[in-house]
């Protein structure tokens, strides 16, 4: 490793000054701290946290068109998707789409009378005022040819948007697959007037 280090340093200089140590030197003082603070920033964008533009109404009241949010890539590698954490989904046609996760693996979900059952208890969590169409998870399964009856299959999660008129979520596209949850939505950033943790 050290030999490769060594060797490489000798061709950067070969390729840009010559033989001058001092040459070297001066660009790696003068350039490093930029090279360093881009490849930091390459890096935590990758694999840490990265922006995200709310496109759509789908989450409305809660989001809202055009605003921007901290979208989280690693929660998710160290703890578990929880129950109406909002998440930056990578759909089937491969669009990003940003919804509320409602059912677990393992949970049997219906909507009955404007009323979420969650494993046959009410919940009364409500992040909208919209009034949501009554569904159960036999029906989603049958529409979209998941083999689930009962309950929601390893792996794969149940999302809905807050603005239930208008959202393309589980009802339309089918149960979402835990690969296709790209992260956790964590902060909103703009507009300033709304900025803090989600």
């Amino acid at each position: 490793m050290i030999y490769l280090v060594g060797y490489l340093r000798k061709s950067i200089k070969k390729v840009f000054y010559g033989h001058g140590d001092e040459k070297m030197e001066k660009f790696i003082k003068d350039w490093g701290p930029y090279l360093i603070i881009i490849v930091a920033v390459i890096l935590v964008r990758t694999y840490i946290v990265t922006p995200v533009v709310v496109r759509g109404d789908s989450m409305y009241d809660t989001l809202r068109d055009g605003e921007v949010l901290f979208l989280g890539k690693i929660n998710y590698r160290f703890h578990e998707i929880q129950r109406f954490d909002i998440v930056v989904i990578k759909d089937l046609d491969g669009d990003a789409i940003i919804k509320r996760v409602i059912g677990l693996p393992g949970d049997n979900i219906e909507y009955k009378d404007d009323v979420l059952y969650i494993n046959g208890k009410a919940y009364d969590k409500r992040f909208t005022s919209d009034v949501t169409e009554d569904f159960t998870l036999e029906e989603i399964c049958q529409i979209h040819e998941i083999g689930c009856v009962d309950k929601i299959p390893d792996d794969m999660y149940l999302v809905l948007g807050d603005n239930r008129d208008v959202s393309a979520d589980s009802r339309v596209k089918g149960l979402i697959k835990r690969s296709q949850i790209k992260g956790k939505a964590i902060l909103r950033l703009w507009p300033l007037n709304k900025i803090g943790i989600l």
